[in-house]
């Protein structure tokens, strides 16, 4: 959740991805210009507002992992690839059968940055 420009909202019912929102987040030159902390406001505030529930990314900061997990927001670390797939992957492996709604830390690909 760190420099990324863009980020992804999906919504999973019983597995199966029934909505898919591409943003501009701008988090990588937003952090450039403010502090960490103001960049972890940020991003949580955005988390909050989605009423996001689970978060892939390849990697974040333990200031951040602590953050959410106060949130009560599950993060998934290591994804990579294709946001889509990995957010399929993710809905499977859950068994979910109710919406969920989840950030992908790329829009359309999970990288390190």
């Amino acid at each position: 959740m760190g420099p990324c420009p863009a980020t992804a909202i999906a919504q999973v019912e019983a597995g199966t991805i029934t909505r898919w929102e591409e943003l501009d987040v701008g988090w990588g030159d937003a952090r450039n210009t403010g502090s960490e902390r103001a960049h972890h406001a940020r991003v949580a505030r955005f988390i909050k507002e989605h009423h996001v529930e689970t978060v892939l990314v390849d990697h974040m900061g333990d200031d951040m992992l602590r953050i959410l997990a106060r949130m009560g927001v599950t993060v998934h670390l290591g994804a990579s690839g294709d946001a889509r797939q990995a957010v399929k992957l993710i809905a499977g492996e859950s068994g979910r059968r109710e919406p969920a709604q989840g950030v992908s830390d790329q829009a359309d690909r999970i990288s390190d940055g």
